[in-house]
């Protein structure tokens, strides 16, 4: 069992800068264009078939999947700069999140408005660590996304249970069931991938770099 991590700065996948764009719109639009690309470009990979062959849906929650090729399971999530692409063809319920240590946040109100209790309380007692609130950011988006809710879910409900200083966890929730995630630092950002722990499923984690 394996679940494959791609990491990319958007800097090489989509090189233009918004200043050569007369619209902002204009630069999301390419750089969407080539992020697409580059994720069908991966999966096509994976499949041995060409980018052609690949048929794109998405679930009514609006988690994209592969219609003609639904065993291979994927997730992709991006920021400003960074971008991660997961990849199985083993563990069907994958989700991805990655987030730069450099994105301003308003720690404190997202924190009110989104940790659960024991997550905030957690927070608060380690001094407000900012690299402990995006493990539990990206840890509950990851989570979310590999169910398919997406924010669907209050997020104050999920309890993630991550720990200062461990780079994986568990966690429990009536509704969504019992997931499994693992952080991972990579040029400046982090990256949480997230997977639902059925009984004896321990995939590796592989992680590509360019």
């Amino acid at each position: 069992m394996k679940i494959e991590i791609y990491l990319q700065l958007l800097s090489r996948l989509a090189p233009k800068q918004p200043d050569a764009f007369a619209h902002r719109a204009a630069f999301k639009q390419y750089q969407q264009q080539l992020i697409y690309a580059y994720r069908a470009e991966i999966l096509a990979r994976q499949l041995n078939v060409t980018e052609q062959d690949l048929q794109f849906d998405k679930t009514e929650h609006g988690k994209p999947y592969l219609g003609n090729y639904p065993e291979l399971a994927f997730n992709h999530s991006h920021g400003r700069e960074h971008y991660a692409l997961a990849v199985s063809q083993q563990v069907q319920d994958v989700g991805v999140d990655i987030e730069s240590l450099q994105r301003k946040v308003r720690f404190q109100a997202l924190a009110e408005h989104a940790f659960h209790p024991e997550e905030y309380q957690h927070w608060q007692a380690t001094g407000q660590n900012t690299e402990y609130w995006f493990q539990v950011w990206t840890a509950k988006e990851a989570i979310l996304k590999a169910c398919g809710l997406g924010i669907r879910l209050s997020l104050n409900t999920l309890n993630t249970q991550v720990v200062t200083g461990q780079q994986q966890g568990y966690c429990q929730h009536s509704e969504l069931g019992r997931f499994r995630y693992q952080h991972f630092v990579w040029k400046d950002a982090l990256c949480t991938v997230a997977w639902r722990d059925r009984e004896g499923l321990n995939p590796e984690i592989g992680y590509i770099q360019p």
